[in-house]
């Protein structure tokens, strides 16, 4: 057999260097699109159920939610181990389970259990599949501020909400973008219980009439318009603070009592449980710390690290134009990317 190769070999020269050309040509191609990586998926796969319960004190959430849907959830197919937390309106738990499995299967057997269990959880709790990560995910953090506090911290926090993380998301490989500082906006309303008193107005027609007055209804269509049909509908969305102002609470003596002549409505941040802080380089050189929004990004599992973190930066750029003058983007906080670098950078200098 050998000698038949070698015979073979001897007799096709030009076919056999062809042939090796080409494998040696697409073995360098292959070589140049394998993702570069120095960090290892250390975890097993894994399904992470996050449960909100606001008001509720960490007691009350290990005994009503945790539990029962750790009891569910420990007798699923595969299932390796099942560790939990609960906190304060929160619970999360993480589900295992063994190596190689499918982890789109897993999320599949976890959202099974959960459905059973459903009807036995507080009114209101709905327990929800956290987007795939991996523990060694956490790929880039990104500052976002005002240069000079030009922009109203609430409006920094809008931007990266709205703007810069939905942008950031429609990248393939992003699993989630964590926001955190700055003032999440809200619209408030600042109840004069003097002027409840005064209106005869209740708490629970204020909290009933701005439930049912934030909804758009559908009247059907209009039919006799020609070959058109007209959609009808019943706008009532609040978009502004002014339409909150004006929504109507009660009738009172043939009168309608507003909103606004028993509340004060306002824009403002949301009550903060946390802030950050991002370093700034000053122009003579100094390093200081300030106020600013950060947004932490997760890459899912088996992305190339280095290949979507340059597509970030690129994503970054193309909205830098639209952002208001004042605003800094600061992506090199930290970049996973920056360490996978330096150890390519140390074997071939050792090499």
């Amino acid at each position: 057999m050998l000698n038949a190769v070698i015979r073979f070999s001897l007799q096709h020269r030009l076919l056999v260097v062809a042939v090796a050309m080409l494998v040696l040509g697409y073995g360098g191609w292959e070589l140049f699109q394998l993702p570069i990586d120095v960090f290892p998926d250390l975890n097993r796969p894994r399904v992470t159920v996050m449960t909100e319960a606001p008001g509720m004190a960490p007691e009350e959430v290990e005994a009503l939610i945790t539990f029962p849907l750790e009891t569910a959830i420990n007798g699923a197919t595969g299932v390796e181990a099942v560790r939990s937390s609960s906190g304060v309106g929160v619970s999360v738990i993480r589900v295992e389970f063994d190596w190689g499995t499918d982890v789109y299967v897993n999320r599949q057997i976890v959202a099974e259990k959960l459905s059973m269990v459903a009807d036995r959880l507080p009114e209101g709790v709905k327990p929800q599949l956290a987007p795939i990560s991996s523990v060694m995910g956490q790929i880039m953090i990104i500052g976002l501020w005002s240069e000079g506090n030009k922009t109203d911290p609430m409006e920094v926090r809008t931007l990266a909400d709205w703007v810069i993380r939905q942008r950031l998301q429609t990248i393939n490989g992003v699993s989630q973008v964590f926001t955190m500082g700055g003032g999440r906006k809200q619209f408030q309303v600042l109840i004069n219980p003097a002027s409840l008193l005064s209106f005869g107005v209740s708490l629970d027609e204020i909290e009933s009439a701005l439930r049912e007055s934030n909804i758009n209804v559908t009247g059907g269509y209009l039919d006799d318009q020609g070959p058109n049909e007209y959609l009808v509908r019943a706008l009532g969305r609040v978009r502004s603070v002014e339409d909150l102002r004006s929504l109507v609470v009660k009738i009172r003596g043939g009168r309608p009592v507003l909103l606004g002549q028993v509340a004060r409505v306002v824009e403002g941040p949301e009550v903060k449980r946390g802030d950050s802080t991002a370093w700034r380089k000053q122009p003579d050189g100094r390093f200081t710390g300030g106020p600013a929004v950060v947004l932490t990004v997760n890459k899912q599992p088996g992305a190339d690290t280095r290949r979507l973190t340059e597509q970030i930066m690129d994503a970054l750029g193309e909205l830098k134009p639209s952002l208001p003058q004042d605003i800094r983007v600061a992506p090199e906080l930290y970049q996973q990317k920056k360490f996978i670098d330096l150890a390519i950078n140390n074997v071939e200098t050792a090499l």
